[in-house]
């Protein structure tokens, strides 16, 4: 299963008008954290390691805006951080949805119900909650117990009131094949949502936890066995089928981190929002002056074992519809 139809045609659609316009590097989606603040400590996160004025500060909702319109992607990611912590997030997606932006919330849905009145439903906005895995890994991932059952009755109560939700996952050298055909499973049948990502750990180094990152190899190997006997056909994974042969090692590619840029409270994160070589004011900046072609494997050490989707996916994507047998293919699931 594919990315949503929705999703896919507005897609199709921006990046024909990309390469009319014959633009060599252009946005597709937007990962904007209008926060760091956040109310859990993940041993995979390192955001809540900023000093203690940054982990007070609030983006403003005009500037949150301001730099979706700037840069002009399609679609919005909003993390942080866990954005509900923010006092006007309700209203920065309310902003992005009537400039008809397709709008994703990312939360570990902790303080969800507290905060669902304060949005409706949308066809273009969807709730984007977090589990690393079935209960005992998630809790542990998240290092509190009780979230996975906080989570899951979140996702409950929200599909209740008529929203849209996906989930992420991100798994570890600590997970089997046999553990991400019982998550996603788990989340497809059971728990019924809409679609799920699904992504390879990456050494972000502000992480506590610095032992437990994929290499490429064990992530063709975990994925590979996952995948065997067509299982991912049946899974609502958020994916081009290009991006998960490339998780597979069927097919490899280059970064294209400029794709999906990275917007904080500091700027625009130069190369990507795994990496900081600094930040630049405007996104024109960013693109113009920064040497692309140093990122990536391959190209800097720091890249070696990365398969994120941030680098990857875009890749993918942009050659899933510059082929016709890979459009096809996409459609068809």
């Amino acid at each position: 299963m594919a990315m949503p139809w929705r999703q896919s045609l507005r897609l199709g659609t921006y990046l024909a008008k990309q390469k009319l316009l014959r633009r060599e590097k252009f946005p597709i989606l937007v990962e904007l954290e209008p926060l760091f603040a956040c109310n859990l400590k993940c041993a995979g996160c390192g955001k809540i390691q900023h000093p203690h004025d940054v982990l007070k500060q609030r983006m403003p909702v005009e500037q949150a805006v301001g730099a979706i319109e700037e840069c002009g992607a399609p679609m919005v990611s909003i993390a942080g951080g866990e954005p509900l912590m923010h006092p006007q997030i309700d209203e920065i997606v309310r902003q992005l949805l009537d400039r008809n932006k397709i709008v994703f919330l990312c939360t570990n849905a902790v303080l969800l119900p507290k905060h669902l009145h304060k949005f409706t439903p949308h066809p273009n906005f969807a709730w984007m909650v977090h589990l690393d895995g079935l209960r005992e890994r998630h809790d542990a991932s998240v290092c509190k117990d009780g979230v996975f059952d906080q989570a899951v009755a979140a996702i409950r109560q929200v599909q209740a009131a008529g929203f849209r939700v996906m989930t992420n996952t991100t798994f570890f050298d600590l997970d089997s094949p046999q553990d991400v055909i019982d998550v996603l499973d788990y989340l497809n049948d059971e728990l019924g949502v809409d679609h799920m990502q699904i992504s390879p750990g990456y050494a972000y180094e502000k992480a506590p936890d610095q032992e437990h990152w994929l290499t490429v190899q064990q992530t063709h190997q975990l994925f590979a066995k996952a995948f065997a006997g067509g299982r991912r056909k049946k899974w609502r994974l958020n994916h081009s089928p290009l991006y998960l042969d490339f998780l597979e090692g069927k097919v490899d590619f280059r970064c294209t981190a400029w794709a999906i840029p990275s917007y904080s409270l500091k700027g625009w994160q130069r190369p990507c929002y795994l990496l900081d070589d600094g930040y630049t004011a405007t996104y024109r900046e960013l693109i113009e002056d920064t040497d692309w072609d140093s990122f990536g494997r391959g190209n800097d050490p720091r890249c070696a074992n990365c398969m994120a989707h941030c680098g990857y996916e875009p890749t993918a994507v942009v050659a899933t519809l510059g082929s016709l047998r890979e459009t096809i293919r996409a459609a068809a699931g």
